[in-house]
């Protein structure tokens, strides 16, 4: 089990390039204190266990699997309803990489950056095209937008 720090962005304006990648996740469970998600990364996929984040909701233990896909699509259709499809976008900013999340279906329009650190403090370069902080926002986790969508947000 690992300690993940991450920070979470609105993305504004247009989007840059770089690697993308089609993700297709859902949840096992999506209680906060132990969440379990089925991911299908590209032609990988995986099992990961998140516990509830801290105060700021930046940090949170994961513990992480790579599973075969064909299991993985197996385990798809038994998770909860709300499966969350996006495509990934990995950009080089300075020494970080950020990962730009569009969503589709019933969270079209949304666009989130997230970046991982080394601890809470790190400092990273921030580009022009990153917006609003939703770091400990418990909105923007996939595991609620899975239950409550952005497009039924008011």
């Amino acid at each position: 089990m690992s300690q993940e720090i991450e920070r979470k962005f609105l993305v504004k304006g247009d989007l840059p390039e770089g690697k993308t990648t089609r993700i297709v996740q859902g949840y096992l469970s999506s209680v906060p204190e132990r969440t379990v998600r089925v991911r299908v990364k590209g032609e990988r996929a995986f099992l990961t266990i998140k516990g509830i984040g801290n105060e700021t909701g930046i940090s949170r233990y994961e513990w992480e699997k790579e599973i075969p896909v064909q299991e993985a699509e197996q385990l798809l259709k038994i998770c909860e309803p709300g499966v969350i499809e996006k495509t990934r976008t990995e950009v080089e900013v300075g020494k970080h990489t950020f990962e730009i999340d569009h969503f589709f279906g019933d969270n079209e329009g949304l666009v989130m950056a997230e970046v991982e650190l080394s601890d809470e403090a790190e400092q990273f370069d921030k580009p022009d095209w990153l917006g609003e902080e939703v770091s400990g926002d418990k909105r923007y986790y996939n595991s609620y937008l899975s239950q409550h969508p952005f497009k039924t947000w008011k």
